[in-house]
């Protein structure tokens, strides 16, 4: 096991494109994009520059670490494909972390994380994730909000250093309700036999 890992850390479960690099105890590189569309095009440019601003090499990587949500459906199966493609090529663990985990590292309290509708997702002790009216959410105690992804990717690089090394799943999608999207009103295409 290397004295000093390289953690490579994403995530695009909210309306951006975050990454962080990590050497041993330092974030060396981290980078916040704000974009609510995009995220699939423009991740991996992102993850070389980060690796270039930091002169290592995808061949560096000890682990890579990825924000499974709970948040944007589309954003989570965004970065949580990556990470998993990453790892495999690569033959480094992939690392799932829960915006839930990156909130608990940077605060005390509840972890909460925005949702629409003046929702929030939150994390209680001994329960599953739920959504909830943010109104209702503070009537419960301290809620840890932190709108920053730039903290909670940093976060999220320093609980995969935790981590990497007991890692034995690929990460998986955290999802805490379905998604929204409305089923497709056009006909399915015409499959010809051949």
């Amino acid at each position: 096991m290397p004295s000093d890992p390289i953690i490579l850390a994403f995530d695009t479960s909210a309306a951006h494109c975050a990454a962080a690099l990590l050497h041993g105890d330092t974030i060396v590189a981290s980078r916040v994009e704000p974009m609510s569309r995009g995220q699939a095009e423009r991740l991996m440019p992102l993850l070389e520059e980060i690796l270039a601003e930091a002169d290592c090499t995808w061949r560096d990587l000890t682990a890579i670490g990825v924000g499974i949500g709970p948040g944007n459906f589309t954003g989570i199966r965004i970065s949580v494909s990556a990470a998993r493609g990453l790892a495999l090529g690569l033959g480094i663990p992939a690392v799932g972390v829960t915006g839930f985990d990156a909130l608990a590292e940077i605060g005390d309290g509840i972890p909460a994380i925005r949702a629409p509708r003046e929702q929030v997702y939150v994390a209680l002790p001994g329960q599953d994730p739920a959504l909830m009216a943010q109104e209702q959410a503070e009537s419960l105690g301290n809620l840890i909000l932190n709108d920053d992804a730039d903290v909670l990717v940093n976060a999220l690089a320093r609980l995969t250093a935790q981590r990497w090394s007991t890692t034995t799943q690929p990460p998986a999608p955290l999802y805490v309700r379905p998604a929204d999207a409305a089923p497709s009103k056009d006909s399915p295409p015409v499959l010809l036999d051949g």
